[in-house]
Parts: structure tokens; sequence; C-alpha cells
């Protein structure tokens, strides 16, 4: 039964790896691997067929102990996982709504002008710097809708605006891996104490600039960024600037920035930080005046409500569905460890430790495949893995590798998934013309990191 469980998500994922060749949306596969592995899950867990394990280590079965206490784990593991799901939902949801905000107010048009080149090499180098930044200061995900969001407005032909987008995705990734707060799994090392904001920021700072600049300078030299933006002539007559436009440009991106302010203030997980600027944008978006002598009878143009009927909701449910899916794999106790039983990616990663003991290679094969699966579970499976202290080399490697190794494939990271959802990105195209490039960013960084810790330390 565990290997059906595996073979369904094999096959979901690889129905979503083949989105155009088979003309089925994605998200279609996501959401029917997820219910189905659950589904099965739960058959197995309630006919007795294999056992389940929760986020602390504790194991369930049913023929162990109290049915009812069993059964009232596994529930618990559910809501668990969903729980932590629905908190990455409502950050996207409540992003991408701001984001929206300020697009209908014309806010991006500000930034637009700001950016004088037309030069597509000076925009890439732009929006690469810009991304790579502020992905640090607020976070990898965020950082990419809002330069996606502003390439919309600057680069009218989609084909190259994917481009751009691709690349913003390996310069987000690679700035969220040197700050705590700029990536999910740096977050997560940070607030268990496997890493430190300055050791992290330290050792990291100079193989994530690499990991950044390499894919750029290799893109530069590409055809596609020869010459210049074509420019869209139309008059600006119906986009002229709105009287809101500064206001709620500013006021959505600070925001935004202010969520890990506020994480940092209250220790509270980042979505409830999202949750009070998304109230806070969304009350000042009903009584600002975008317009001179505004007609309430045009409130609607301007309104929270027609943001949240622009967000992509397919790719919300897309983003549930794969993580509900490695949530299964993730609970599915598959063998033991040192007589303990652990889950499906546990045992994989250990049984990868136990192959390769060079934990150099270890930690770079697990960004390679933290390109394939998502990087969350296999960063919780590391950190209960292995017991180095605090600020040791290891944890900090696997902060980069974790964060920046998504970046090899367009749904190897949420911002990558977000990318894809906003500029419908095919998953192939992108494995044609974008995977080497990350690779090679990111391998260099690897070997920037390993020089560093082991000749210059």
């Amino acid at each position: 039964m565990e290997a059906i469980l595996i073979l369904l998500f094999v096959i979901g994922y690889l129905s979503i790896t083949l989105e155009h060749p088979l003309k089925l949306d994605k998200t279609v596969p996501a959401l029917m691997m997820a219910a189905l592995m659950w589904a099965l899950l739960a058959i197995g867990f309630h006919n007795g067929w294999f056992s389940v394990v929760d986020g602390h280590g504790a194991i369930f079965n049913i023929n162990s102990g109290d049915i009812h206490q069993q059964e009232h784990g596994f529930e618990g593991l559910l809501l668990h996982h969903v729980g932590k799901v629905a908190e990455i939902l409502i950050f996207l949801i409540g992003a991408m709504t701001i984001v929206e905000l300020i697009d209908l107010h014309r806010g991006f048009d500000v930034l637009k002008d700001m950016v004088k080149t037309k030069s597509k090499i000076r925009l890439l180098w732009i929006t690469g710097i810009v991304g790579f930044i502020l992905s640090a200061v607020i976070d990898n995900l965020t950082a990419t809708i809002v330069l996606i969001s502003l390439l919309r407005k600057l680069v009218q032909n989609r084909e190259e605006r994917i481009w751009y987008a691709s690349l913003i995705v390996i310069a987000a990734n690679a700035g969220g891996a040197w700050s705590p707060i700029g990536d999910v799994t740096t977050t997560m090392l940070w607030i268990a104490k496997k890493v430190t904001a300055g050791g992290l920021s330290e050792y990291i700072i100079i193989p994530a600039i690499l990991c950044f600049i390499v894919p750029f300078a290799l893109a530069s030299r590409m055809k596609i960024f020869k010459g210049n933006i074509e420019v869209d002539e139309k008059t600006h007559e119906d986009r002229e600037r709105l009287l809101s436009s500064k206001t709620m440009l500013w006021l959505g991106l600070g925001a935004i920035v202010f969520v890990p302010i506020f994480k940092t203030l209250t220790h509270l997980p980042p979505y409830v930080g999202m949750m009070l600027s998304l109230a806070v944008v969304w009350l000042v978006s009903e009584y600002i005046h975008p317009e001179d002598n505004f007609d309430k009878s045009r409130k609607h143009l301007y309104s929270a409500n027609k943001a949240l009927s622009r967000i992509e909701i397919s790719s919300i449910l897309f983003f549930l569905g794969i993580l509900m899916a490695v949530a299964a794999l993730e609970s599915l106790v598959f063998g033991t460890i040192n007589g303990v039983e652990v889950g499906t990616l546990r045992y994989a990663a250990e049984s990868i430790s136990n192959a390769i003991p060079n934990m150099d290679v270890v930690v770079i094969l697990l960004g390679i495949l933290s390109a394939v699966i998502d990087n969350v579970p296999l960063v919780a499976a590391s950190m209960g893995m292995y017991t180095y202290e605090i600020d040791h080399s290891i944890w900090h490697f696997i902060a980069y590798s974790a964060g920046t190794g998504g970046s090899m494939l367009i749904i190897g990271s949420a911002a990558g998934v977000a990318a894809m959802g906003m500029e419908k990105i095919d998953f192939i195209w992108y494995l044609k013309k974008i995977t080497w490039l990350a690779f090679a960013g990111f391998i260099v960084g690897a070997m920037a990191f390993l020089f560093i810790e082991h000749y210059i330390r």
C-alpha cells in the first residue's frame, strides 16, 4: 500500500509537469493527487495497514492502544498539515490582494516612471538587484509578486516578460536564503535555534550573491536580452496618474514590509501580520479618493473586492494540492531509523546520508531534491535528523541549498509557484530555458560556501 501512495504522487507530479501536452490545468492533478493520497492514507490507517507519524515523532496505529485516541491522533495530524498549508495560503492571498489594490490605483505606474531605462540588459539587472535585496527584507514570495506586477507595466511582450519573471525567481530565492525572514526554511531554522540572524547572513551572503550574479551574467549574453524594450506607444490618457497612486503604492509596500517587523515584535506567524496589513490597506482603500470629483458609483473599480476577483485562485488551489500531497508523504511511516519509525521523507533523507557519508555532498543533493519536493519538509526532516550546535556550518549550508535549489524547477519554490500562476509559465519551457542557469548559480554558490568554510574560516 505504501508503494501505491508513492506511485500516486509520482503520477500526479508527472501530470503537473506535462500540463501543456495533456492540455490540463495543473491545479486538477494537484488537487486530485492530494485528495487521493490522503484518502488512501486514511483507509490504510483505519484498516491497520500502516502507521502515520506527526511532526513531533509520535506514531499512530489503529492496532496500538485505544482506538479513539489513535483516530484522534490521525485527525490531529491532518488538521496540523491543513493549518500549516493555510498559513502559507493566507499569507499568499493577503500579499496578492495588496499588490492588486496597488495596481488598481495605478501605483506601479509610479515605479514604472522611476525606471528610465529601455535597455533590456539594464532592466534585467535592475529587477534582479531589487529582487535580491527586497526578498531579504520582506520575503522571496512577496518580492516576486511585487516585481512581476511591475514587469507587467514595463514589458509588454509576454515571451520576453516570462524570461524576466523566471530570472526574478532565481534572484528572489538567492536573496531570501541569507535572511532569517527571507524564506520559509530560513525562518524555520531561525525559530528552531539552529542558526542566528547574524550567523546566517555572515556565512551565506557571498554564496547567495554568486548564486544570483552567475545566472544573470550568463543570461545577459543571450539574444533575448539584446536591444531595447518594445514600449507601448498607446496614449496614456486612460492610464493617467490617479490621486491615490503614490499613497496606495507606498502604503501597500510599507504594509508588506511591516509583516516581518510584526513577527519580530509579537512572535506570531507571518500570516497574522499579513492579515493586519491587508486590513489597513483595505481600510484606506475604502475612503481614499482616487480621482477629482470622485463619484461613489465608480468606487467598485478601486475596491478590495475587485482586487480579490483578480487573484489567480487556481494558483492558490494548486499550492494547496501540492503541499498537502507532500504532507501525506511526510506523514506515512515508511521504515525505521535506529529502531525508530519515521515518515517517508525522513527515511529517504536518512538513506541518502547512509549511502553518501560526506555531508557536504548530501546537502548539495538536498538542494537539488528541494527543486522536486517542497523544501519545507526536507528542512524539517534535516532538523530532526541532525544534532549539530547552533550556527554550525551544516545548518548554514542546508539553509543555502534548500533556499536556492528550488530555483531549478518552476514548482520548486513558493516564488516559482507564484510566478508560474501569475505569468502562466510552462514547466517544460522553464526546464529547457532556465534550469541550467539556476543550476549554474546554485553550484557556484555551493562551491564558494565550501571553499570559504574549509579554506578561509
